[in-house]
């Protein structure tokens, strides 16, 4: 019951703050200096142009109407039309998030089991070679700027060795085959992720590692480790089965929220591997000024942002039993 009223309350909590997000956007969209349709679709557009625009955009409304609009329009999933794609701004969201979730999501779960392996050997050889060696790894790798680490990576397997693509998600030749099956493309996609997912994987799981040491070097010094050691357990399950479990929940609540925020596809990592997802889609609507497309993916970031915090933190009661709402 204590569980209910709890996420009853997180909810209620995560609708104020996410409407005080809406009206955010649609202040700091609407309120910016200067007209916004020359901003958002041409600057050398005619002023009858531009009028008759702004009418059937509602612009020229009062800002307490336009607002009831744009609550009217996100309720029922109407968010325009993107400029630049003349496309419904939902299909454009939709058809880039498969490739977004895909490439971030495969990325963070390897980094993350990974990093929870090797922060938990590096933690039980405290002060041992294994662990300055691990421990400095992930120090560099972590702090490595992601474009930089990004670029190398092209230059030397893609264009000095030819291993691996530089760019895009697919071959042409692979998808315009009408031979080419499921397996084929499936492989295509697996081999363009290479380069990328090493990106992300070398930039990430040092965290995960350096997070789970710390936490794993505190647990095993709680009372109940102690106690499985007086009842002559091995080494390897205290380890295993009772210190790891609890010292992989700060990881947990690290994973949920790089899940979430994944979701913006890393705008850095897809516009320089050119990948079409929506961290990509994301960074040009900005710069197009592609007002439609720009505000429905902050929004989409929002939400998964707000709804992954609620599952991380109802995820710790089930994890931990000693943690209670």
């Amino acid at each position: 019951m204590e569980l209910r009223r709890y996420i009853l309350k997180r909810l209620v909590q995560i609708t104020i703050i996410f409407f005080v997000i809406l009206t955010v956007l649609f202040l700091l969209f609407r309120l910016a200096p200067g007209d916004p349709v020359s901003r958002m679709v041409d600057p050398d557009m005619t002023p009858e142009d531009a009028e008759q625009l702004i009418h059937q955009l509602g612009l020229d409304k009062p800002l307490g109407i336009q607002y009831l609009v744009y609550l009217k329009n996100f309720f029922t999933g109407h968010f325009g039309i993107s400029f630049h794609y003349g496309e419904p701004v939902v299909d454009v969201i939709w058809n880039r998030l498969p490739n977004t979730i895909l490439l971030f999501t495969t990325s963070i779960i390897l980094s993350a089991l990974v990093g929870i392996f090797l922060g938990k050997i590096a933690s039980w050889h405290k002060g041992e070679k294994t662990d300055s060696v691990m421990t400095i790894g992930a120090l560099v790798t972590h702090t490595l700027f992601l474009p930089w680490l990004a670029l190398i990576l092209i230059w030397v397997f893609g264009y000095k060795l030819g291993w691996f693509p530089i760019n895009g998600m697919i071959s042409e030749e692979v998808w315009l085959d009408p031979d080419a099956g499921f397996i084929a493309k499936g492989l295509d996609i697996g081999y363009h992720m290479i380069l990328p997912l090493t990106t992300l994987f070398l930039i990430h799981f040092g965290a995960y590692l350096l997070i789970m040491r710390s936490s794993m070097l505190e647990t095993l010094k709680e009372d109940y480790i102690l106690t499985a050691r007086a009842k002559g357990l091995e080494e390897k399950d205290i380890r295993d089965r009772h210190a790891a479990p609890n010292a992989a929940l700060p990881v947990v609540t690290s994973v949920g929220l790089s899940l979430a925020f994944s979701i913006n596809g890393g705008a850095l990592t897809e516009t320089v591997f050119t990948w079409p997802g929506i961290g990509r889609e994301l960074v040009f609507s900005v710069s197009q000024n592609d007002y439609p497309l720009a505000q429905a993916s902050f929004l989409l970031i929002a939400i998964v942002v707000l709804i992954s915090n609620l599952v991380v933190d109802v995820l710790y009661a089930y994890l931990d039993p000693r943690i209670r709402y």
